[in-house]
């Protein structure tokens, strides 16, 4: 049974950073690409990031030069490090996986986790 689980979300003021992890199980995480997207009620989901299995990096335009996604594969866990967050990141973070190259639609990836809240107050 595949498990994305992310944590590090919370509630942060602008300006802040945060660091969010999904951790995986039930797949071999090294031969897939995992990625971030964030939903608000109300909105669309938004792609935030991708990593690739073979660690190519693609970057969603709002969040492009102030987030970063990482992996460690010897921890089955992806990371999404947020800096300079403002109020409008305000939002429910899902990390999503598929096999190997990364898509920026999130009906391109079979498996999700259940999301964290990340709130960032002015």
């Amino acid at each position: 049974q595949v498990q994305l689980e992310e944590s590090g979300g919370g509630s942060v003021h602008t300006g802040d950073s945060l660091r969010l992890s999904c951790t995986v199980s039930g797949l071999t995480f090294s031969n897939y690409a995992v990625a971030w997207f964030r939903q608000t009620p109300g909105k669309v989901r938004e792609f935030l990031a991708a990593l690739s299995a073979k660690n190519s990096t693609h970057y969603g335009d709002l969040v492009k030069g102030r987030f970063a996604i990482s992996r460690d594969n010897t921890k089955n866990t992806a990371y999404l490090q947020m800096n300079t967050l403002k109020p409008e990141a305000t939002s429910v973070y899902s990390c999503a996986a598929r096999w190997c190259r990364i898509s920026v639609w999130h009906n391109g990836y079979e498996h999700w986790g259940q999301g964290t809240q990340v709130t960032v107050s002015s």
